[in-house]
């Protein structure tokens, strides 16, 4: 599960519709468009309540399964305002670290940030999309943020838990060949999001396969039940975190 502690679910505010009139296009991004449920493809939306993470710690308790949760490290209220995440929502903090603990829950590193702070880039528009400056390791971004973002990010989430994150699951799907190589330096032994796997890479990039990828979003709008409905969908097969699937690959050989 991707985007807790993500700003993006407020900030990210963009339309896919489009109306044409004769001559005329008119797009859904256009000033409040976007903001109408109707008409909006992603934010603003709410973090998870401690209510729902304790009901999903539950359900997967039940169902013996495990869930890797990739986690944005801080909270960008602007270019010069980083809140990390344990502070940001310590409630949110405290039952993802009891999960962790009781073997329930496995932290991803999802970027610092989840989007480009640089100039505010990451603010909504007045007419048009925001989305691809809420991609934080792009090639629009300098190597050198990229790897001060990877550090920090490292530090807030392995200093929270007090226990090494692992696995690495860019925004966005969206990283380039510097990002590969920071994350490695950086004790990031797996990469995982919408990509094609690389089995000798370092990190070893596990790509999406086999792997149940959903967002927070999809439990603040259709609820814990949503994912209880699905795990049944899994009934008889082993659901272990994504660092469990790639040491598995790593120790097969693919």
């Amino acid at each position: 599960m991707d985007d807790p502690g993500a700003s993006s679910k407020r900030h990210e505010v963009y339309s896919n519709k489009v109306w044409r009139l004769g001559r005329f296009r008119i797009s859904g991004n256009w000033l409040f468009l976007k903001y109408l449920p109707a008409y909006k493809a992603w934010g603003p939306y709410r973090e998870m309540r401690a209510s729902e993470w304790f009901s999903l710690l539950d359900l997967l308790e039940r169902h013996k399964s495990k869930l890797t949760v990739a986690v944005t490290a801080a909270w960008v209220e602007s270019q010069d305002k980083l809140f990390p995440f344990p502070e940001r929502f310590p409630n949110e903090a405290k039952i993802l670290k009891e999960g962790v603990q009781q073997g329930l829950i496995e932290v991803a590193n999802h970027g610092l940030t989840h989007c480009i702070v640089e100039g505010n880039l990451f603010k909504p528009k007045l007419f048009d999309s925001n989305r691809e400056f809420h991609r934080e390791f792009g090639a629009r971004v300098p190597v050198k943020i990229q790897d001060q973002h990877l550090q920090a990010s490292q530090h807030i989430l392995q200093s929270w838990l007090g226990s090494d994150v692992v696995t690495f699951v860019p925004p966005g799907n969206l990283f380039t060949e510097d990002t590969v190589r920071l994350a490695y330096k950086h004790g990031l032994k797996y990469i995982s999001c919408d990509t094609p796997p690389r089995p000798k890479s370092s990190p070893l990039i596990i790509g999406n396969q086999d792997i149940f990828a959903f967002h927070d979003r999809d439990i603040v709008f259709k609820g814990v039940s949503w994912l209880s409905q699905r795990l049944d969908e899994f009934k008889g097969r082993q659901i272990c975190f994504v660092r469990e699937l790639a040491e598995g690959q790593a120790t097969n050989g693919h």
